[in-house]
């Protein structure tokens, strides 16, 4: 078995002009999980995958490793636009697609140190108490139990994640622990075995009906399947599509037993709280800590540049939050490694699926920084869509969704940073009183929350 390390030596790019059934742009999650299902089903297509860089290059290599049930738009969202029954659908499907990620990561032989330890999502002041038992009253308004989603008192929450300052939480076990790097290149390789074709170092300049076009050679399909995310914005016309908004990331030197054993998290499960501006972690297989958040800027026209992945501003600040969060750490534990890279938001925050079949134009995205489990599910449902298979994931209330553009600039760059900014004061404020902030819940009404 190969590891990360080892194989990161590009795949060969495009050379000439070809032909297939179906041509995919993108070789992340979504692209490489839609090459894998169809493949699987119909292994006489010829099916091609063009990466512009390498497989897994984008945030489906550099993410927080979480493989959950998360979704964008909450059931209430969801119910609002298309019935209780389809937002209970829909989380179904994502409850269930934990388990998939971790079945096929089994049976393809892929080491991406899965652990299904759930997440613990902690309270750390009365408000983010509240939205805990909201986010709990929920999930069980949906169809939902205890066993889905549960209310933790101060003792249990601590007892999964001894943080500082622990009022109660939440637990799920609809997540597991990956490390998202080794998931994304093993998937390319079981996409392979089974036929695909996946060019990397090859960037698309155009696509259209037909079509995929590089610098190399143009692939002609009657399926072309967009599959970009945070990078979507690069694309010819496609600049309005979705906003990529970049999320930062630390991990500190492995830690030793004593510190873990004040620390928890003795299942792996990843952790978070109720604060506005995310932050989300895990406990990795050879002993860090993985942590991450938001904060990092939104960048004029939607720029998207390998420097925005390293913001020394928002890594001092993760490091901060880190540290408070747990005081074990000190000062003397060292972070070894920084990383990031984009995420895609569309205008409405609600992820996607579909086919246009007058075009033969597949699109899957916008998950909003959710994408590892989800990715999984659109790939499924893009498999049905594009071989014509009638089933409950076509029926799922995402498929054929189409989130409105973004506001052209300097709107769109004045309205995003002025979110991060507004979501940062509200936990300030929040931290400070300890009642529910208006301003975040004036946003959450603007984003359709």
């Amino acid at each position: 078995m190969s590891s990360v390390d080892d194989e990161l030596a590009p795949r060969p790019a495009l050379n000439g002009d070809r032909i297939a059934d179906v041509v995919i742009i993108g070789a992340g999650y979504t692209g490489l999980w839609t090459a894998y299902y169809l493949a699987r089903a119909d292994p006489s297509l010829q099916i091609v995958v063009l990466e512009k860089e390498i497989a897994g290059y984008g945030a489906s290599g550099r993410n927080g490793g979480w493989c959950s049930a998360l979704l964008p738009s909450s059931p209430s969202a969801l119910a609002r636009r298309h019935g209780r029954d389809a937002a209970i659908a829909m989380q179904r499907a994502m409850y269930a697609t934990v388990d998939e990620v971790g079945r096929v990561a089994a049976a393809e032989d892929i080491d991406c140190h899965w652990s299904h330890g759930g997440t613990v999502t902690l309270a750390r002041t009365p408000a983010q108490l509240r939205r805990a038992e909201a986010a709990v009253a929920e999930t069980h308004a949906y169809g939902g139990t205890d066993a889905d989603l549960a209310l933790l008192d101060a003792d249990t929450a601590a007892a999964r994640c001894a943080a500082d300052g622990v009022l109660g939480g939440t637990y799920t076990p609809h997540c597991a622990a990956i490390h998202p790097a080794r998931l994304v290149r093993g998937l390319a390789r079981a996409a392979q075995r089974r036929g695909v074709t996946i060019h990397e170092q090859t960037p698309v300049l155009a696509y259209g009906p037909g079509l995929a076009r590089t610098p190399t050679g143009t692939v002609r399909a009657p399926v072309v399947v967009r599959a970009t995310e945070g990078y979507t914005a690069t694309l010819p016309g496609a600049g309005r599509a979705v906003a990529p908004v970049y999320s930062l990331m630390i991990a500190t030197e492995p830690l030793p037993d004593e510190v873990w054993q004040r620390i928890g998290l003795a299942q792996r499960e990843t952790f978070s709280d109720f604060r506005h501006l995310i932050i989300y972690g895990q406990r990795t297989a050879d002993g860090r800590l993985a942590f991450g958040g938001r904060g990092a800027p939104y960048h004029f026209r939607s720029r998207v540049r390998p420097e925005f992945d390293r913001d020394p501003r928002v890594f001092s600040s993760l490091r901060r939050t880190l540290g408070e969060l747990f005081p074990v750490l000190g000062d003397d534990v060292a972070v070894t490694r920084t990383w990031g890279g984009p995420l895609g938001i569309t205008r409405d925050w609600t992820a996607s699926v579909g086919l246009d079949r007058d075009t033969g134009l597949a699109w899957a995205g916008g998950y909003v920084g959710d994408g590892v489990g989800t990715a999984n599910l659109a790939g499924r449902t893009l498999a049905d869509l594009i071989l014509g298979t009638e089933s409950e994931l076509t029926g799922l209330p995402w498929v054929g969704h189409r989130s409105p553009r973004w506001e052209p600039e300097p709107l769109r760059w004045l309205g995003v940073n002025a979110s991060l900014r507004m979501m940062t004061a509200a936990d300030e404020a929040e931290a400070r009183t300890g009642r529910p902030s208006r301003r975040a819940a004036l946003l959450g009404r603007l984003i359709g929350h």
